[in-house]
């Protein structure tokens, strides 16, 4: 009888700290919708509405190697400006929405970080990492960055973990020797002087006007956590040869044999072994060529361990060839092919760098699309790794 009596009180006290935790968790998204938001701005996109603190570019990132398990940190985070040569500071001013530029209005703060400055960005997270592998080590953590323009110091609980220059590339740390367990303090420092330095910048400018633009300061692409084993893979190169009729792959990361399966619509077409860092010639009989008229893609699974990654893969060529005439022309899958393109220089008015959605970011390629065209011209910028993705998955070549 005290058993029961003990067991309903212990069921109640869970149910009881459940609702707490769900209380605080409303109150605390009631308490950030009401904090953020847009900045006024002349022209605004359609899809500007759709974004909140809690609805910010939920998407994976990265679509050419996909894990499930992994945390998005894209939202509020606390923001500071310091003059350049300052320490941390020891209090934040406000906050700003992850990932969007700090000058656009979809950032909620809208305004110029000056060469002189430094721009801080602080947040909490939870450490992810619950689990141990077969052989005792632990898994790893690592802290994925989009893009931050233009050099990033990031730390985790106080220690830095790592620095990246180049506001266009994605860089990644492990972070896992910087971790306790429950909650952690992740602290990024901006430095950004736009066409101040000597970084590529684009056509940012401090003074934007004529064909100059607003610049895009600090963190513009999503940033997020991932759990991978302690051997785990690094990366994919893929490179199709429709000549030979094989997919070339090469699956770089820590030492073993991965397997590799590729699907198409009608189920698995080959699976096959290799060495980690070793091409291997993956045959892809009868393969349906990739084209702006026939986007087509077969999927690929990647196995090393106990780690799994999804991609995907277009079986095409791009190369120069002579017409009819002897004259040099643009080849695609061995055939001339004119391309008809525009200049895009992906600049968003109430996001600069940044798309408001995902939906936005494929809109502009089914647009040109529709219009007749089959080629983007990217004008000096480098996109998030997803509008790539909707290239190839709609059916658009990019210069």
């Amino acid at each position: 009888m005290l058993d029961e009596i003990n067991q309903t009180q212990y069921i109640m006290l869970n149910i009881k700290k459940k609702l707490l935790i769900v209380l605080l968790l409303s109150s605390a998204i009631a308490n950030a919708q009401s904090v953020y938001k847009i900045q006024p701005v002349p022209i605004q996109s359609r899809w500007a509405k759709e974004v909140s603190p809690t609805n910010v570019l939920k998407e994976y990132p990265r679509p050419q190697m996909v894990r499930i398990g992994w945390t998005n940190l894209n939202g509020l985070w606390d923001y500071a400006i310091t003059p350049k040569d300052a320490a941390q500071p020891a209090a934040f001013e406000g906050q700003i929405l992850v990932p969007y530029p700090f000058e656009s209005a979809l950032s909620g703060v809208k305004r110029t970080l000056l060469p002189t400055q430094n721009l801080w960005y602080k947040r909490v997270f939870v450490n992810p990492l619950r689990s141990r592998n077969e052989t005792g080590m632990t898994d790893r953590v690592l802290l994925h960055f989009g893009a931050v323009d233009w050099q990033a110091t990031v730390f985790v609980n106080g220690k830095e973990v790592g620095e990246h220059k180049g506001g266009y590339a994605s860089f990644s740390f492990d972070i896992t020797d910087a971790l306790r367990s429950g909650s952690n303090e992740l602290t990024v420092k901006v430095f950004d002087p736009t066409d101040q330095g000597t970084g590529p910048h684009g056509k940012q400018v401090l003074n934007p006007q004529n064909i100059y633009y607003t610049p895009s300061s600090g963190i513009w692409q999503t940033v997020w956590l991932e759990i991978v084993p302690a051997v785990s893979i690094a990366d994919l190169i893929m490179t199709p040869d429709i000549d030979k009729g094989v997919l070339n792959l090469t699956v770089n990361g820590t030492k073993g044999k991965f397997t590799a399966t590729v699907t198409s619509e009608s189920g698995i077409l080959k699976l096959v072994q290799g060495d980690i860092g070793v091409s291997i010639a993956i045959p892809i009989k009868n393969a349906k060529l990739w084209s702006p008229a026939n986007p087509y893609l077969y999927d690929l699974t990647v196995k090393l361990g106990k780690d799994e990654v999804k991609s995907y893969f277009g079986m095409r060529k791009i190369s120069i060839g002579k017409d009819a005439k002897g004259i040099d022309r643009i080849f695609l899958n061995n055939k001339a092919y004119y391309n008809l393109g525009t200049l895009d220089q992906g600049f968003w008015p109430d996001g600069l760098y940044t798309a408001p959605t995902d939906e936005a970011l494929a809109f502009d390629i089914k647009a040109i699309k529709a219009m007749g065209f089959n080629t983007i011209r990217k004008h000096i910028k480098v996109e998030p790794a997803r509008w790539y993705y909707w290239a190839d998955k709609l059916g658009m070549l990019v210069w």
